[in-house]
């Protein structure tokens, strides 16, 4: 299903309580990975998703960011990028089932992100 969701649009999130598996069936069909709660880059990533959130988002597709919600900016930057690039099989999202603070988000995403477990 993971699969065929990302051939049909630019992203896909796959959200979940924590070690249910979303990033190991991720993984599975990713061709790069961005850990966003790597403890020696956690806070570089931060800061980067604040100030040029496109250099996070540079790397083979499909691109998996793991944790996403640890840095919420990243969501519009994802939106945008799958706007411009116009592709599918673009990006995997994965994140725990603690909610992100939507504040720094002005889009739903709808039409880009489409998979919840």
């Amino acid at each position: 299903m993971l699969r065929h969701r990302l051939e049909a649009t630019g992203a896909v999130l796959v959200e979940g309580p924590k070690w249910c598996g979303k990033t190991t069936t991720c993984l599975q069909l990713a061709q790069s990975v961005l850990y966003m709660a790597q403890p020696d880059i956690r806070e570089q990533n931060i800061m980067l998703t604040d100030m040029q959130p496109s250099l996070l988002l540079q790397g083979a597709t499909p691109r998996l960011i793991d944790e996403w919600q640890i840095a919420p900016k990243l969501w519009d930057a994802v939106r945008f990028e799958v706007d411009q690039r116009d592709e599918f099989n673009q990006f995997l999202l994965t994140g725990s089932s603690v909610s992100p603070s939507f504040t720094d988000i002005t889009h739903t995403g709808t039409g880009r992100k489409n998979i919840r477990s």
